[in-house]
């Protein structure tokens, strides 16, 4: 049976509409994410000695999650007399979604990317942050070593803090040299310049 020469079978139709579909979809702008956008970070309530000086923006938002090491030792201006000391973190630095994004390590204290950029830094200046919680702090960044995320950030704060602080037990002659690790979670805010 001939078929008339303007007929065209029904799959060749179906080809060419879905063609033209994804053709169209393709140049249109991407869907918006489904996910509420997250408020943008604000030091409005932070204390002013903590805040990042106008003329900067916040480039990301973490949460450092991990353990601070603390030594007991004996204090460099009472002989005889000890201290817990703080000898450094390490940490997982958090996107917002839960996403490794970097760590936060030291001596020297270092936010490093997992991209291999990092950074140390000067600290400004502290604010209490509550019993049991290390200070609110402020920092000011040294040039980054590596590219990525981590070039040009400027200042970093330290806020939303919970625990850290030196252990409770004893730290006398006895047990000098004991180190010791709590756990703590604070917010880390990086800074560009505008």
């Amino acid at each position: 049976m001939t078929q008339p020469s303007n007929f065209r079978p029904l799959s060749i139709l179906i080809a060419t509409a879905a063609a033209a579909t994804l053709s169209a979809c393709g140049s249109m702008n991407p869907m918006p994410s489904m996910k509420p956008m997250a408020s943008t970070f604000s030091q409005d309530s932070l204390p002013d000695t903590i805040k990042v000086p106008a003329g900067h923006k916040v480039a990301m938002e973490t949460v450092g999650a991990g353990d601070i090491t603390y030594e007991c030792r004996e204090k460099a201006d009472a002989a005889g007399q000890t201290a817990w000391v703080f000898v450094g973190p390490d940490a997982k630095l958090m996107d917002r979604s839960g996403k490794q994004v970097g760590r936060y390590f030291g001596p020297p204290a270092t936010w490093e990317s997992m991209d291999g950029s990092k950074v140390t830094a000067t600290q400004l200046a502290v604010a209490p942050a509550g019993a049991g919680n290390l200070p609110l702090q402020l920092v000011k960044a040294n040039p980054a070593m590596g590219m990525g995320a981590m070039n040009g950030v400027t200042h970093i704060q330290r806020v939303a803090l919970k625990g850290g602080v030196a252990p409770a037990s004893a730290c006398t002659m006895a047990n000098k040299g004991e180190k010791q690790t709590v756990r703590y979670q604070a917010d880390y805010i990086f800074w560009t310049a505008m």
